[in-house]
């Protein structure tokens, strides 16, 4: 099953990359998030390699995530290791130049086994962080 929200920001590029691929930077995206690398990625801290750790307010586990593609300015991939409620949950965010600023797709794959309810859980997740991003990047630039 996969979900793509598409937004476009009249930042560039580059000033999308700087917030999307700071991941203790995801603390400010939303109240109550606290990111952590549990490892850091090769060649970059933030890249391919990462483990990174977002956890949650609440009893909730934190979920772990780790970074499968890094090109900058470009896409950042990642897959989840726990703390999820889908079987091999995945996201990746790409960027393209559109004008003067830039198209975010942001897409989520899992695999479906309740159709109807995961498919809306999975969609919900895809627009909620696409918006958590974009309302990010606005308010550095």
């Amino acid at each position: 099953m996969r979900v793509t929200a598409t937004r476009t920001v009249p930042q560039t590029p580059e000033q999308v990359w700087a917030v999307l691929a700071d991941h203790e930077g995801m603390s400010h995206w939303a109240p109550g998030l606290k990111v952590t690398l549990d490892r850091e990625g090769t060649p970059e801290p933030n890249g391919v390699g990462a483990v990174r750790r977002i956890a949650t307010p609440g009893p909730a586990p934190a979920i772990v995530e780790e970074i499968e593609a890094f090109y900058p300015g470009r896409r950042l991939g990642y897959r989840a290791l726990s703390g999820v409620p889908f079987r091999d949950y995945a996201g990746d965010v790409e960027l393209r130049p559109v004008g003067a600023g830039t198209e975010i797709r942001y897409t989520t794959t899992a695999e479906q086994r309740v159709p109807l309810a995961e498919k809306a859980a999975l969609t919900a997740a895809a627009h909620t962080l696409l918006a958590l991003l974009v309302r990010r990047v606005r308010a550095t630039s």
